[in-house]
């Protein structure tokens, strides 16, 4: 038992080290121009040891995804703990902020895998599955903020959501070209009147 228990481990360790290598080359190489091989090298693995944790570029990406999604949403939920109003949304901005920081380059390499998904259905179906889930998760968190302070919100928290995703992604483009632009302060300045919070 203690052997199997063992490998159990090892098998899990080599699929987190396989998730952040591949996070590294996506960053690096973008969505297309990331290998499996690549990718392997990067976690110093065969090719062989990735494919027996993932069956193909797409799986691990989702992979990927499916981990950052449920991180953000953990982050989100600590940020607004205790808090509410202006100061809860402020700390959720916050919060989307550091992460985007503390991994420069991810949200490139999605918005990419969008564009491409979209041109194939699998792809886009599973893309809109794991979407829904992060946009579950930042309504959740809304919700706990207009609760915390008791308000009701102007229209669902679900999509106020889609609003604060749709809104980042337009940000993130916008920044490649030039990265001073949209500063974070004014994102504020425009959602908190909308959202029904006052300074």
């Amino acid at each position: 038992m203690p052997t199997r228990l063992r490998r159990v481990e090892q098998v899990e360790r080599n699929r987190e080290l396989v998730l952040a290598a591949a996070q590294r080359v996506f960053i690096a190489r973008g969505y297309a121009g990331a290998t499996l091989d690549a990718i392997a090298d990067e976690a110093g693995f065969s090719k062989g040891v990735v494919y027996s944790q993932f069956g193909s570029k797409p799986d691990l990406f989702f992979a990927l995804l499916s981990q950052r999604i449920e991180q953000r949403a953990a982050n989100n939920y600590r940020s607004v703990a205790g808090l509410a109003g202006v100061d809860a949304f402020q700390a959720l901005l916050r919060a989307g902020a550091e992460d985007d920081e503390s991994e420069p380059g991810w949200q490139f390499v999605l918005t990419e895998f969008r564009a491409q998904a979209v041109r194939n259905p699998d792809l886009n179906r599973r893309y809109a599955e794991m979407h829904s889930r992060a946009v579950d998760h930042l309504a959740a968190a809304l919700a706990q903020v207009y609760g915390a302070a008791g308000q009701a919100p102007a229209i669902p928290t679900r999509s106020l959501a889609e609003l604060i995703f749709a809104t980042a992604t337009g940000v993130t483009l916008e920044r490649s070209a030039n990265p001073s632009s949209i500063p974070d302060h004014h994102l504020a300045e425009l959602f908190l009147p909308a959202l029904g919070f006052a300074r």
